[in-house]
């Protein structure tokens, strides 16, 4: 006589605390719809100058979808379009490109774009820039080739903007890159400000809303949580700044790119869990990781809202007209 099977033990409980907002921001949405409709328009293949977000996931949705993704503009053929990323490019990559006669579209946000603009009247009205942003990021490399070359100084860290010599303190603007820490960067702002009183910054914050707004979230969800899982890149800098606020608020956090990297001994002791996603990361990742959290845990969802946002930016002409 065969003995009856055991029943199976139950899951343990995971409150997980899902950040919002979370993922996709404004920008990042209209440059994926501008590839996606790119092919739509003219077919593939369609070309784009780096990532155009920094999602592997995303990048890879495209290239299946007929994207060609290439680092330098002078490995785009003659008579294909090409799409510049929204974290900007330099002035000199348009100016290529129309050299060449290329059908080009620019996909960069326009947080960015007003970054530039900035920028460029920053240094007609003859000030030196402070820039404060990251070495190589992608936006640092376009910002910076919107203006002549020595015209921009990079400040990385509040060292930097402690020991950062200049030659005409009177005649000083700063910026930043969207994607920065509120916090580390009203730090380095302040002491900029403090050394050379003088100093012009932008009329508004520089830091992005999405930005602004995902860090809210992990600093109203992350006391709570014994653990945070940020989805995104590692060369998201949005993302790794999420993954920085929830350690500062006190918890473990760990970057992951999609279900696959969570590493299940992480969760020793974890009973509570924060959950949230970089601008550049899909919904359908978050769901991904919360399916694979229900394999092992009975997982009790509770949403963390801090606000809420309706930003919705224009597409380029060239793909709206009939």
């Amino acid at each position: 006589m065969n003995a009856p099977a055991l029943a199976p033990l139950p899951l343990p409980d995971l409150l997980v605390l899902v950040a919002a907002p979370r993922g996709f921001c404004a920008g990042v949405d209209r440059a994926i719809h501008i590839v996606e409709l790119a092919l739509q328009r003219w077919g593939a293949p369609v070309y784009v100058r780096h990532e155009i977000v920094h999602n592997q996931f995303v990048v890879d949705s495209l290239k299946a979808k007929g994207a060609i993704f290439v680092e330098e503009l002078n490995e785009v053929p003659d008579g294909v379009p090409v799409i510049f990323s929204a974290h900007g490019v330099p002035k000199a990559v348009p100016a290529a490109a129309a050299a060449r006669g290329l059908n080009f579209l620019d996909a960069t946000c326009p947080l960015v774009s007003k970054v530039h603009r900035q920028a460029e009247r920053l240094v007609e009205g003859g000030r030196h820039i402070l820039f404060i942003g990251h070495q190589g990021h992608p936006e640092v490399i376009g910002t910076f080739g919107q203006v002549p070359d020595g015209a921009m100084t990079l400040i990385e860290t509040l060292a930097d903007a402690q020991a950062v010599a200049v030659t005409d303190p009177e005649n000083l603007g700063f910026l930043t890159q969207t994607t920065l820490s509120v916090d580390d960067t009203a730090d380095m702002v302040a002491e900029l400000q403090r050394r050379f009183p003088t100093i012009v910054g932008p009329k508004g914050d520089d830091i992005c809303y999405a930005t602004s707004n995902r860090q809210a979230a992990v600093k109203a969800m992350a006391p709570r949580a014994d653990m945070v899982l940020v989805i995104g890149a590692t060369n998201s800098s949005n993302s790794q700044r999420l993954r920085e606020v929830a350690e500062r608020e006190g918890a473990a956090a760990y970057l992951i790119q999609r279900a696959d990297d969570i590493q299940w001994s992480w969760f020793e002791g974890v009973t509570t869990l924060g959950l949230t996603a970089g601008a550049s990361a899909p919904e359908v990742l978050v769901q991904e990781v919360l399916a694979r959290l229900g394999q092992r845990f009975t997982v009790i969802s509770e949403d963390v809202t801090t606000a809420v946002e309706q930003v919705v930016f224009k597409l380029p002409r060239a793909l709206t007209a009939d």
